[in-house]
């Protein structure tokens, strides 16, 4: 997590750091609101029965915890998607408008084995109430589109499906260790630890042949569905690849396949993705930038029928990476008025009409025993001989009072 404001020392605040990361959180909310969305805020606070009753999402013991003045169990807010859908399934027990949501809030959790508490901001998009594979690829279109315009190069989309894994667990039928084993080695592309491990099951032929193929099924979209549907799959799995190639034709009207691969040994740890799942990366950065996909299934937790989709970006990786350069001197306010102590309500006054107008104005009387005020693109001397202002050129003009100076920036 980046430090962007030292309260221990002001003096060693990084002002350009904060105002470029200002810049990365601005770009993408007027990305978003482009396509659609807006903005909303959750609580930082959230039930702890919320997550307790859910399996397979947040990890429990990952939950910061703390007890309100009722006695009520809370935790800091672990996860976005899951008390959004909760809030609108509380509402609707399904919906037939499109409802695009787009949110940049901090998530904490603190990680096992660890004793300092974690969070980190996430900036991403929720989409409820389109289940077409237009509307997936759309979402992953903006994921790449996002990244494209903040001048990333090199962007990979690795696009999979969670319902086709699942119904690989289904057929096998491990005991939960053992899958989570399988997950692990799957995820890792372990083909060594894969080969023992189905040696030491009694999984038939072809459900052994599916999963030793999976490290391979990564690639270009359509070679790899095309192998994929040459494999023994159980036949609950095939309407996944019909579904990925639906959002892969898709994308192709947006220009955007050359950034993405198909990767069918794709795994979430958040099991209620149901569809479409995807990771995308960018150049020199060995972990996900952003993640994604379609979870139709977790509104159905709350007794409702919602479909909806979305991803989240790493905001402090996004950040620290991207390559967005200010167009001002995030230093320099515009004015700096330095006035005699006689002409301190007439400088007071000044400042007002010119913030009014919105020039970003400092105000200090000649004599301040401040070192070193900050800079400014003008320096004006309010005194009782006239009103003296040097550009940042050096440049000098007078004027016969501050009605006169401030005039003059009504016309800029």
């Amino acid at each position: 997590m980046q430090l962007y404001h030292n309260i221990e020392n002001d003096l060693v605040i990084d002002v350009n750091e904060i105002h470029h990361r200002q810049q990365v959180i601005q770009q993408l909310k007027k990305h978003f609101r482009l396509f659609g969305y807006r903005e909303i805020h959750t609580s930082p606070f959230e039930a702890y029965d919320l997550y307790v009753q859910m399996n397979g999402t947040v990890n429990h013991e990952e939950m910061i915890k703390t007890i309100d003045n009722t006695g009520k169990a809370l935790v800091l807010r672990p996860d976005i998607t899951i008390p959004l859908t909760q809030q609108i399934a509380s509402h609707n027990t399904s919906i037939t408008e499109d409802l695009r949501y787009f949110y940049v809030l901090d998530v904490f959790r603190q990680k096992q084995g660890t004793e300092a508490q974690r969070y980190n901001t996430q900036a991403g998009i929720e989409y409820f109430g389109n289940p077409s594979p237009e509307a997936d690829a759309e979402v992953v279109f903006l994921a790449i589109d996002t990244l494209k315009q903040m001048r990333f190069k090199n962007l990979k989309m690795e696009l999979g499906h969670a319902g086709f894994f699942a119904r690989l667990i289904d057929a096998m039928q491990l005991k939960e260790e053992d899958l989570q084993l399988l997950k692990q080695y799957i995820q890792a592309k372990n083909i060594p630890e894969i080969e023992q491990f189905l040696k030491r099951t009694s999984l038939n032929d072809d459900i052994q042949e599916v999963i030793m193929a999976l490290p391979f099924l990564y690639g270009e979209p359509q070679v790899v569905l095309d192998r994929a549907s040459e494999l023994p799959l159980p036949k609950d799995a095939v309407p996944a690849l019909d579904s990925l190639r639906a959002i892969y034709d898709n994308l192709k009207a947006y220009g955007v396949e050359k950034h993405v691969v198909i990767d069918l040994s794709l795994i979430n740890h958040m099991d209620y993705y149901s569809d479409m799942i995807f990771q995308g990366f960018i150049e020199n950065i060995g972990k996900p930038i952003v993640m994604g996909g379609r979870y139709d299934s977790l509104a159905a937790q709350f007794d409702a029928d919602i479909p909806a989709s979305g991803f989240a970006y790493d905001l402090d990786t996004l950040v620290s990476h991207a390559a967005i350069t200010s167009t001002e001197t995030t230093q320099d306010v515009d004015v700096k008025i330095m006035y005699d102590g006689e002409k301190q309500q007439e400088s007071v006054q000044l400042a007002t009409k010119l913030r009014k107008s919105d020039f970003e104005t400092v105000l200090y009387p000649k004599e301040h025993p401040l070192v070193q005020t900050p800079k400014a693109h003008e320096t004006v001397y309010v005194t009782a001989s006239g009103v003296k202002c040097i550009d940042a050129s050096g440049e000098e003009t007078r004027y016969t009072n501050a009605e006169t100076y401030e005039a003059t920036k009504e016309k800029e």
